[in-house]
């Protein structure tokens, strides 16, 4: 799908072939090169050609977001790093962008609403960020984290930092595909028919994007999202960006974004998309249960999501090679064994 909206920015925003390969580089030796695991059970299952899980579940700090946070940082000046960074986040980003900080030489401070999961803040502080909690009552957490962010960005010089809206976050975050594309081809796999990826904010799947239509032009990436909160999927059916009301809740709280970024978006509508995919809670909860079952991996809600729309789309997918992103971990014990249960 390509609208006027790609056209115009799609040169200036989508990542180039280079800076791919330029983030690819960097971050071998520094990410977790994360497990591509083989489900052949379900496979059979599912009446499936293949299926692989790529477990992000196993990055650092918990989650796919060290690579965009790492490689964004790379990109700091020795002016920026004195005064340090800020950014908004429920909690992945929140993790992930101490330790990619601290790796560079500067400091973080985090603004998270006040309702993100405990375990969330508390291990964000433990990687080394200063945290500020945000109420946000009625309206859109995001919207009022980040305006808490701007507003300390301002006052004591920090950068501000997007964590899916940036360029730079979304080439790390592309490096995922790369990993895929290599462990297949070295196993002597075919390439993947489609592979389902969580959306969210987008920048997790438009690095994953962009990097099969450059290794794989035949694989479709298909964006999942919980019920309420399927904003990429509106503004890719409607070829705009879309904001959507604070109408529900969902446990899936890394996927509550109410629009796409400007960044991710323009990756997204200049590519051939898998269609869109919703899931409800109750699906997502049978999901994390099938891989804590299957392979006792443990995923959050927005980890199993993409788990959760291939078992409700499995025949549609029927002699196809596919991949399921898992995209984190971080999520309390007593809430997985509330969720699964």
């Amino acid at each position: 799908m390509v609208n006027e909206y790609s056209k115009v920015n799609a040169k200036r925003l989508i990542p180039s072939n280079q800076d791919i390969d330029n983030a690819m580089n960097a971050l071998r030796g520094i990410v977790v090169e994360t497990p591509l695991i083989e489900m052949p059970e379900l496979a059979v299952e599912l009446k499936l050609n293949s299926l692989h899980l790529k477990l992000e579940s196993m990055q650092r700090t918990g989650s796919f977001k060290f690579r965009g946070a790492y490689w964004r940082c790379m990109q700091l000046s020795p002016e920026e790093k004195i005064n340090g960074v800020v950014a908004f986040s429920s909690g992945n980003f929140a993790q992930a962008l101490p330790v990619a900080t601290s790796l560079v030489g500067t400091t973080t401070k985090i603004v998270m609403p006040s309702d993100a999961p405990p375990v969330k803040k508390t291990r964000s502080e433990g990687f080394g960020a200063e945290v500020v909690l945000t109420e946000h009552g009625n309206r859109g957490r995001e919207l009022v984290a980040a305006k808490k962010a701007e507003q300390i960005s301002k006052e004591e010089n920090r950068v501000l930092l997007h964590p899916f809206d940036d360029r730079d976050m979304i080439a790390g975050n592309s490096t995922v595909a790369v990993e895929i594309v290599e462990a297949l081809r070295m196993r002597s796999y075919p390439l993947p028919d489609n592979v389902y990826c969580c959306a969210g904010g987008g920048g997790l799947i438009s690095g994953i994007a962009i990097a099969f239509a450059r290794y794989s032009p035949k694989t479709r990436v298909i964006p999942v999202e919980p019920k309420g909160f399927d904003s990429t999927g509106q503004s890719l059916n409607m070829g705009k960006l879309m904001t959507l009301h604070l109408a529900k809740t969902s446990i899936c709280d890394a996927l509550q974004a109410l629009s796409p970024g400007k960044v991710p978006f323009a990756c997204l509508s200049s590519l051939n998309m898998g269609s869109p995919m919703v899931v409800i809670d109750e699906q997502v909860c049978e999901a994390m249960a099938l891989a804590y079952e299957l392979r006792r991996i443990i995923l959050e809600p927005a980890g199993a999501a993409p788990l959760a729309a291939l078992m409700k789309n499995a025949k549609l997918e029927e002699g196809k090679d596919i991949i399921v992103i898992a995209s984190g971990s971080n999520i309390q014990p007593m809430d997985f064994i509330r969720y699964i249960e």
